[in-house]
């Protein structure tokens, strides 16, 4: 939106404040960090990511101790967690733009890719896809109508990195994490109190 025009009269004081918008706006970043539009995660995304916590424990607490019947609690354990961590790592749930990197958010990781690390950034239909040697960064699910501006609000801020010091970090455990940790808990937890294995 562009601002209104005024009279060309600006108090000292006040000049910087009115203008910092303006210029940001003229080469295209706006003020950061700048969250990405996504749309909002789909509902099998989150039923997959909660209904393991609910129905593998209560099927562990109920399955008969045997050592087939161990193996079988095994299984099920480990096919529920990689239920979660699948639903979870594969959904971005946030993602923004600072002025060293681009960080996202999954249930499962917060991953940083620096700006000067970026090749090229290439803009599709509801996605971008930030290049980097032979590996690809993909960001999905931006609203079809704002792909074109997210794109460019990219390649404005990696030029505008071109200078400054490179900041890379570590991809970080989520929340999703310490859930998939609470759920192997619960699910073995649950077959060791029914079976009173432990008290």
């Amino acid at each position: 939106m562009v601002p209104p025009m005024g009279n060309g009269s600006v108090k000292p004081d006040t000049a910087p404040a009115q203008q910092q918008p303006e210029v940001a706006q003229e080469s295209g970043v706006p003020q950061l960090p700048w969250r990405v539009p996504l749309d909002p995660a789909p509902w099998w995304a989150w039923a997959l990511f909660v209904l393991p916590f609910i129905v593998v424990p209560g099927l562990n607490s109920w399955l008969w101790m045997g050592a087939r019947d161990m193996l079988a609690v095994g299984l099920l354990t480990i096919i529920g967690a990689s239920v979660v961590r699948v639903a979870g790592g594969v959904v971005l749930y946030r993602v923004e733009l600072t002025e060293t990197a681009l960080k996202a958010r999954t249930s499962m990781l917060i991953r940083s890719l620096a700006w000067q690390d970026v090749d090229s950034i290439e803009i599709g239909d509801d996605n971008v896809v930030l290049t980097r040697g032979r590996d690809e960064s993909e960001i999905n699910g931006i609203p079809k109508d704002r792909t074109a501006e997210v794109g460019a609000v990219m390649e404005a801020i990696r030029q505008q990195a071109d200078g400054t010091p490179v900041r890379r970090h570590r991809p970080r455990p989520g929340i999703g994490a310490l859930l998939v940790l609470l759920y192997l808990v619960l699910s073995i937890g649950a077959f060791l109190l029914r079976w009173h294995i432990v008290i």
